[in-house]
């Protein structure tokens, strides 16, 4: 028998991983399992080019970023009507697949439920993809959600 104990949906807040997230609140509620959610931001200087930078990189304080993401994870539960599960919420800084990697080993997750956004297959050629990092990575079972699917989540 099956028994979900925590549910992890990371989320970058895109329209893919709020579909996810249904599918992820639709089995914590059904296994009354916690469903704990993940926002992971990298280091914003990494991605501005110095050949075209004058002076150093305008990035916001680390402290400004994870406040902003933890009001976002706020937002999305209380628009999803979360509040009713048992839910958590991290916000953490660095490489996306190896920080859910690693939550997801130091909770002890049972599943994880990923969104894939389904880029053309040359940007998957050249960047791969996170969910497809995660599903060959992570320490549990993971449920790659597409946007546009079979939807077995019916509202209620």
């Amino acid at each position: 028998m099956i028994d979900l104990c925590r549910i992890l949906v990371p989320t970058d807040f895109s329209e893919h991983s709020l579909h996810a997230l249904k599918y992820g609140a639709a089995f914590a509620e059904k296994f009354d399992a916690e469903l704990h959610l993940l926002h992971v931001f990298q280091d914003l200087a990494v991605y501005q080019p110095d050949a075209v930078t004058v002076g150093p990189p305008v990035v916001p304080p680390l402290e400004e970023l994870t406040a902003a993401a933890h009001a976002s994870l706020t937002r999305l539960i209380e628009a999803n009507d979360l509040r009713r599960l048992k839910v958590f919420a991290e916000v953490r800084e660095g490489s996306p697949v190896e920080e859910i990697i690693e939550f997801a080993a130091e909770k002890d997750i049972d599943l994880i439920v990923i969104a894939t956004h389904g880029r053309g297959w040359f940007a998957h050629l050249l960047l791969g993809s996170v969910a497809e990092k995660i599903v060959r990575k992570a320490p549990c079972p993971v449920m790659a959600v597409h946007l546009k699917e079979h939807e077995f989540v019916k509202p209620g």
